[in-house]
């Protein structure tokens, strides 16, 4: 995988996981103890937080949210049992993350979809940027065959016919404002904007930056056909698990499809 500052990274912060959570393990693994779910901040915890507040009680689910800034994190956790499940992924990723890791990890249930936009600090539109310009993308797998996927959408670039989910610069076959590309860890990629001309972000750290996706990207997934809804995920076995069931139900609530709509006005989008 290319991102291996990333995995080394997220390695360290597992181990300072294990150390945390480690009083909590026995609990995640127990039907009659609390849901610890691992999430991004944004929006991922805060979703779940606002069924925490707002909903859980009524349920009789003792909800636990613990936030992680990386990709990686939240699976191992999920896969050794010092949470209960994660929110923050897509199937793709997902994929990816099993086959090359050996985990069983499965999504639950679809909540959402964060488009994935293009952002630059210098130009207005993607039209504007110049020959040479430098692009900013996602330096794991199959977001930066996402981030390469929008470009040639929009014509800034053509991929090789039936590229998938692996694609990577060196599968572009025209490249007509010779554009470079800068991989980068995908948090990373909104703080790299006043160093490079444009850069593809995850809806997530997206808001995280103050970025509006729906206002402020030059270019922005279309929701239609999008294989890259976000889930709640389990490690396989754990699917029946009531607290999982009910958290599932909430996550695809009115109330939580009303939450959404109001708060991120169009920045995230309810699947359900």
């Amino acid at each position: 995988m290319r991102n291996t500052a990333k995995i080394t990274t997220a390695a360290l912060a597992a181990g300072a996981l294990t150390l945390g959570l480690s009083a909590c393990g026995a609990d995640s693994a127990s039907t009659d103890g609390p849901l610890i779910v691992a999430a991004s901040p944004v929006p991922h915890a805060e979703i779940l937080n606002y069924v925490k507040d707002n909903l859980a009680e009524k349920e009789g689910l003792d909800l636990q949210v613990k936030e992680f800034t990386d990709y990686v994190t939240p699976n191992t956790a999920t896969q050794d049992g010092s949470v209960g499940a994660n929110y923050f992924q897509n199937k793709p990723y997902l994929d990816d993350f099993n086959k090359k890791n050996g985990t069983d990890i499965v999504p639950v249930v679809t909540v959402h979809l964060e488009p994935l936009g293009l952002y630059s600090h210098k130009v207005k539109k993607a039209d504007d940027l110049k020959s040479g310009a430098t692009v900013a993308i996602p330096n794991d797998t199959v977001n930066e065959a996402r981030a390469l996927k929008l470009l040639a959408a929009d014509g800034l670039i053509t991929l090789k016919a039936g590229v998938g989910n692996e694609a990577t610069p060196s599968d572009i076959t025209k490249n007509p404002k010779n554009l470079k590309f800068k991989e980068l860890e995908a948090a990373q990629t909104p703080r790299s904007l006043d160093d490079v001309d444009a850069a593809v972000v995850n809806g997530n750290y997206a808001i995280e930056s103050d970025l509006k996706p729906s206002k402020d990207a030059l270019i922005l997934e279309s929701p239609k056909n999008n294989p890259y809804g976000n889930f709640l995920a389990v490690k396989k076995g754990n699917e029946d698990d009531p607290r999982v069931k009910k958290l599932a139900k909430l996550l695809t609530s009115p109330e939580v499809k009303k939450s959404i709509q109001d708060k991120y006005a169009g920045s995230v989008l309810a699947s359900f």
